[in-house]
């Protein structure tokens, strides 16, 4: 099926009815396999949407769930509040994956946004790192303006 790049609309409407505190929740970062099943994007509501059509990516040194993401920073550029995290290394992993989804665990996983990697990453015993982008009002990983 497909991956596209998005922040959930559950999210927003979430968002504004105070159930995600950003900087303090227990934010993750889980794969998504290569070639899944299911469709993510702007629709997606939960951690489960990915594990309930058994697309979680798998493989050796890679744990169910993702990983916790850390260093949450919420700033301000221009008249837009961004949001950004730590780079995520998954450390000696061999997996195949199309893409993510970021998702709150200390709100009953729901989700915040999936991305789209624009193709297949793999590690064979090795790193994979997600980068995220630098904090501006073009760029952040969540924006609001």
């Amino acid at each position: 099926m497909a991956i596209t790049t998005a922040m959930c609309n559950s999210f927003k409407r979430e968002l504004l009815g105070g159930t995600h505190d950003l900087d303090s929740n227990t934010i993750k970062l889980a794969l998504i396999k290569a070639s899944p099943s299911g469709t993510y994007n702007k629709a997606t509501t939960n951690y489960t949407d990915v594990t309930g059509n058994s697309d979680e990516a798998s493989g050796t040194g890679y744990s169910a769930g993702g990983n916790s993401l850390s260093g949450a920073t919420i700033g301000l550029s221009t008249d837009t509040a961004t949001l950004t995290f730590t780079n995520e290394t998954f450390s000696n992993v061999t997996v195949s994956t199309d893409g993510c989804i970021i998702y709150n665990s200390s709100q009953g996983n729901k989700a915040i946004a999936v991305i789209d990697f624009g193709g297949t990453v793999s590690a064979t015993a090795g790193d994979l790192t997600i980068e995220f982008p630098t904090a501006d009002a073009s760029n952040a990983i969540v924006r609001i303006a």
